[in-house]
């Protein structure tokens, strides 16, 4: 079985459906109120889970009834939560998502999250050097994600980095990432306004840039989405992060690897909330073979 480790954010999701966004000093009435356990990290803890790989969770939760339902929820998809902290005094992460329009807006308050520190990487040291790869986002400190690069680095642990929310980092801690997934916004944001042949170039490792209902691209190649019903896309490009984690870590081609976690994008997408879509491998398999 693969060994994945995810440092990263945890977080509880507010999920308000609507028939429209509010406009400024605007009032709604929205259809639906629901509550699911999320974060960027956990969300791609268990998309990785449910495709079958052996995944530890690295985070902070907070001593509230949030942090207590994080993890249980963690523990129930067969995440391995020994290394996920709880903090007296802190609240738990909360993501307060807007459902509308065929689309998602989010506000993240970071709480706990902000907890992840260089120690608590130290003591998750050996898990990720005997991980085939780690996960992380831009939900915890940013000095924390070049401390885990550097980690990584002498471990000799691929590191594979979703830099949400778009934030900029030194150029001496990209260089130590082994793939790096923005999306467009996010890669205007770290690589300027160069083309996307001359941002490729640029990066070291392995850059690809999710482009939604058009798909993956990286280099020359455009791997295509999947064409489905979209409820939801909040946690799709979690389930794509998790899933091609998975596919990486089990020596699948750089290729093969998008088109899995694209696959289990387009099924993450038809249901409602991050993880509650999130499939199973024999669902990704048939979606696969069609």
């Amino acid at each position: 079985m693969t060994k994945i480790t995810v440092v990263g954010s945890l977080s509880m999701d507010l999920v308000v459906s609507a028939s429209k966004r509010p406009l400024a000093g605007e009032t709604v009435i929205g259809t639906n109120l629901s509550l699911f356990p999320g974060g960027k990290g956990a969300n791609q803890a268990v998309a990785a889970a449910r495709l079958g790989a052996d995944v530890t969770m690295v985070g902070c939760v907070g001593d509230d009834a949030y942090g207590e339902m994080i993890v249980a929820n963690l523990a129930s998809q067969q995440v391995d939560t020994s290394l996920v902290k709880r903090f007296t005094n802190q609240t738990s992460g909360t993501a307060h998502i807007t459902v509308a329009e065929g689309d998602n807006s989010i506000i993240v308050i970071k709480g706990a999250n902000d907890c992840v520190s260089a120690s608590l990487i130290e003591e998750a040291r050996a898990t990720i050097a005997a991980s085939d790869i780690v996960l992380t986002q831009y939900e915890i400190p940013l000095p924390m994600i070049a401390y885990l690069a550097d980690v990584c680095e002498s471990e000799g642990t691929p590191l594979l980095v979703n830099p949400a929310p778009a934030a900029t980092v030194a150029p001496e801690t990209l260089a130590k990432f082994s793939y790096l997934t923005p999306n467009e916004s996010e890669a205007a944001l770290i690589f300027g306004q160069q083309s996307r042949a001359d941002s490729f170039g640029a990066f070291p490792g392995e850059l690809l840039i999710t482009l939604g209902a058009d798909g993956v691209c990286f280099k020359e190649t455009t791997v295509p989405a999947f064409k489905v019903a979209v409820t939801d896309t909040t946690g799709a490009g979690d389930t794509f992060n998790g899933a091609f984690a998975v596919g990486l870590a089990e020596g699948q081609s750089l290729a093969e690897a998008v088109r899995f976690g694209n696959a289990a994008a387009a099924l993450s997408v038809q249901k409602l909330g991050a993880q509650s879509g999130m499939p199973t491998r024999a669902a990704v398999e048939e979606l696969l073979a069609k």
